[in-house]
């Protein structure tokens, strides 16, 4: 008998020792993260099968080599891109008070992975997930304007695109999208 309430006491203390946070891992922030995963990867679909996802990775500013309408820094930081993509991303995410980064990763001339940053929200949280979206641009697609409009410049003869075209194939190069995003 002494020795079931030592151990009903001894179990009664682990459990008050024990501490629930609300970043704590649960079942349900496993569903919220399982969530969020499920809608960067159907906002990538969907700009992908929409062309808004070409259109944003090809709207390339020549003269200041980086993006339209980034700024100083080349990238986006205060809110979603001014394009369909960002209409998208800030519909799914900057509604709900979800953060998000966006990378661009290709294939440099020495063959190795290289990261551009497309938006930059910050650090992620230990609990973000992602979704990555293969996009295969060929040589003759066109660089946009800031309106995403063609240019009627070919990737391939814009030499201060971010992404080099690293072999002589009509693909110029696959741009890997990886949506990252977590709960601020």
């Amino acid at each position: 008998m002494v020795a079931g309430l030592v151990l009903l006491s001894a179990v009664v203390f682990a459990l008050e020792m024990t501490a629930v946070t609300p970043l704590s891992a649960s079942t349900s922030s496993q569903h919220i993260e399982n969530q969020q995963e499920a809608t960067a990867r159907g906002v990538l679909a969907s700009a992908a099968e929409t062309g808004a996802l070409e259109r944003a990775v090809l709207s390339w500013n020549e003269t200041s080599e980086d993006f339209y309408h980034t700024g100083q820094v080349g990238y986006f930081t205060t809110g979603a891109p001014p394009n369909r993509f960002g209409a998208m991303l800030e519909r799914s995410f900057d509604r709900k008070g979800i953060a998000y980064n966006v990378y661009l990763r290709y294939q440099g001339t020495d063959w190795q992975t290289h990261t551009q940053r497309y938006v930059y929200q910050g650090e992620p949280s230990d609990h973000a997930v992602r979704a990555t979206w293969s996009l295969s641009l060929v040589v003759d697609d066109e660089i946009r304007d800031e309106n995403g409009d063609p240019t009627g410049t070919a990737v391939s003869d814009e030499d201060t695109y971010f992404a080099p075209h690293p072999s002589g194939s009509s693909v110029y190069n696959v741009i890997n999208v990886e949506v990252v995003v977590w709960r601020i």
